[in-house]
């Protein structure tokens, strides 16, 4: 059954429905259904999956060990033995690249985590009860949104000192505001509701009334924006890595070696090339399957006869 106070399903959301599959079991659940008929989506998705399951699985599929230099073999162009070449240190580009990524999905994970965990919450707290309650978390939110978002996560790494956790907490310190906006403005239409009136009506306390009630209804565009917010995450970790703040050489992050590579572009071209296109590839694809999640969840937002892509 629906969640209490969920709007009834808009359709099948125009041509991101007919884009793809037709046939999809009907004892999903119809946003599941909706997402799965969209093959760009889909493979977005997999995309993703694979990136996860070589991050799970780097230390065990890596061809070569990505630590080890080989002076002997640097700067070797892409071959059988090196699929992507080697560095400059004479280490596999390949093998460095799937420990990277590895790295950059736990910055995505761990700046997405604390940037909805505290986002979220302040935002439901906000929407909720209002008045100076409201007010307080709204100013404070309009002092962080003052800055820009990078210079302040910067200033924050460069306080934490370099390290691959500190770059992504100071990303989820970043980042918070945009979610409680988010969710404050879910709230505020979901608090009216007549479920939510019915158990306050009934003596329902403010934590089981937000909980179980409010959060519930008014957490699917909050999980959009944290699907879609992890590419970005990836691409700000590395580029502060690049810029020396965040994960430090000889680690195989994705910005780390962009930043060594960049010497080397005109004598081995595939260095940076082929790090590049794998932060790309991983972007897209993540940014892809978040706007079909979009579609999915809210119908509504895809025009008639269109894809949503």
């Amino acid at each position: 059954m629906p969640v209490a106070g969920r709007p009834a399903d808009a359709g099948h959301g125009g041509g991101a429905a007919r884009a793809g599959v037709s046939r999809v079991p009907r004892r999903l659940p119809r946003p599941i259904r909706r997402l799965l008929r969209d093959r760009v989506a889909v493979i977005a998705g997999i995309v993703m999956l694979v990136a996860l399951a070589v991050a799970l699985l780097a230390p065990v599929i890596v061809p070569h060990d990505p630590f080890a230099p080989e002076p002997m073999v640097r700067l070797q162009s892409p071959s059988a033995t090196h699929w992507f070449g080697t560095d400059e240190l004479g280490r596999d580009v390949f093998s460095r690249v799937l420990f990277g990524a590895r790295i950059s999905l736990q910055i995505a994970l761990i700046t997405v985590s604390l940037a909805v965990v505290v986002g979220s919450t302040f935002g439901l707290i906000a929407g909720y009860f209002g008045a100076w309650v409201d007010q307080l978390i709204m100013r404070v939110t309009d002092i962080f949104l003052a800055f820009p978002g990078l210079v302040l996560a910067m200033a924050l790494s460069a306080a934490l000192g370099p390290s691959v956790q500190h770059i992504a907490v100071a990303l989820g310190l970043v980042w918070w505001p945009g979610y409680a906006r988010l969710m404050r403005g879910q709230v505020l239409s979901v608090r009216s509701q007549l479920y939510v009136e019915a158990s306050r009506a009934v003596g329902g306390s403010a934590a089981r009334i937000l909980v179980r009630h409010v959060l519930i209804n008014a957490f699917d565009p909050v999980a959009v924006r944290a699907t879609m917010t992890s590419g970005y995450a990836i691409l700000s970790g590395a580029a502060l890595s690049f810029i020396g703040l965040g994960a430090q050489p000889p680690m195989p992050e994705w910005g780390v070696m962009v930043a060594g590579a960049r010497f080397y572009i005109l004598d081995a071209w595939w260095y940076p090339t082929l790090v590049g296109a794998a932060i790309f590839v991983t972007i897209l694809a993540i940014t892809v399957f978040g706007d079909g999640l979009q579609d999915a969840v809210d119908p509504r937002l895809v025009q008639p006869g269109m894809s949503g892509h």
